[in-house]
């Protein structure tokens, strides 16, 4: 996971031992935030729900769908983490109540007035960045703004946010594929119409080269419940056999596939991801170029003048973990 320089706290601030004692025990749980990063992406496409809605974009969402994100947030991380419940907040970690606050934009967490002297984890997740952070806050009211909505509910000043003890601050979040696809290449997967599952996701995966594909753009563009079924051998219309002969593989999670994408030189499915290919065999002219044994033979990914040729046979899913997880 890529992430950028955290500022420094202001001083004073880690002066706190329940927060850094918080702090150190979730960077334990999560040293890479990959598990907090994952439960974000997740929590988004729980509410775009693009299995039975088709949605892929935040702002399609209804103002009730909104309001209800912070609390998926909340209970999806205490899913994830076990957190204990909280005696008077969200939380009991370590021992110490914590509430969870969780903002679409950055900076507007509602602090509630019972939070007044508790720590926060303040989360922000943002699509269209494709960004998220999370960092950690004992709530003191003359860092607030004062409350003059309808809830009597907070913000922090602006000028107060760098006594944030930060997490995780500006890390990558998994792309919301279909969301940042050119117009053209999106209308082309999102092919309307109720039994054209399949075909959309042999669209996606014929259109959608060397990128991570989360379980959540595949289930957008099935919008079925088998949708994982779409993508796997089988039947010849599935997107892995019927695109075999246009030279495109798809790899999915498990270690088999997960190692021919690193020798390939591109990017690495995690849980739940596919990447796709169009490959051809390693030629005299592919010197240099990474390089992957499939099925018995060298492959490369093939640049824009390269012939197509049908694609080899990609590693048994039984020798590794399944793309389900199992």
């Amino acid at each position: 996971m890529t992430l950028f320089e955290l500022p420094g706290p202001a001083p004073g601030v880690c002066d706190d031992p329940e927060l850094m004692l918080v702090h150190q025990h979730l960077m334990k749980l999560d040293p890479d935030g990959a598990r907090f990063s994952r439960v974000l992406r997740e929590t988004i496409d729980q509410l775009l729900n693009g299995e039975a809605t088709g949605r892929y974009d935040w702002k399609t969402l209804f103002k009730t769908e909104k309001t209800h994100a912070g609390t998926l947030v909340e209970i999806n991380l205490q899913r994830e983490f076990e957190f204990e419940d909280g005696i008077d907040m969200d939380y009991r970690i370590e021992g110490i109540d914590v509430d969870c606050k969780y903002s679409q934009k950055y900076g507007s967490w509602m602090i509630p007035p019972e939070a007044e002297g508790h720590l926060c984890l303040l989360v922000w997740a943002d699509d269209y960045q494709s960004r998220w952070s999370a960092g950690l806050l004992r709530i003191k009211r003359e860092w607030l703004n004062g409350g003059t909505n309808r809830d009597m509910k907070f913000t922090i000043k602006a000028e107060h946010r760098n006594k944030i003890i930060w997490l995780w601050k500006d890390a990558t979040l998994p792309e919301n594929v279909l969301l940042h696809l050119d117009p053209a290449t999106r209308e082309r997967i999102l092919i309307p119409g109720k039994k054209k599952g399949q075909a959309r996701v042999r669209e996606l995966f014929r259109s959608v080269h060397g990128k991570r594909i989360g379980r959540g753009v595949v289930r957008t563009a099935a919008q079925q419940l088998d949708y994982m079924a779409r993508v796997r051998e089988g039947s010849k219309g599935r997107a892995r056999p019927a695109l075999r002969p246009e030279g495109i593989i798809i790899l999915g999670d498990y270690q088999p596939h997960r190692a021919v994408a690193q020798a390939l030189g591109g990017p690495v499915p995690e849980e739940g991801e596919f990447v796709a290919h169009r490959v051809v065999r390693a030629r005299s002219e592919h010197t240099g170029r990474p390089q992957a044994e499939i099925d018995g033979e060298f492959w490369v990914v093939a640049q824009p003048g390269d012939a197509v040729e049908a694609a080899p046979q990609l590693p048994d899913a039984q020798e590794g973990r399944s793309e389900n997880g199992q």
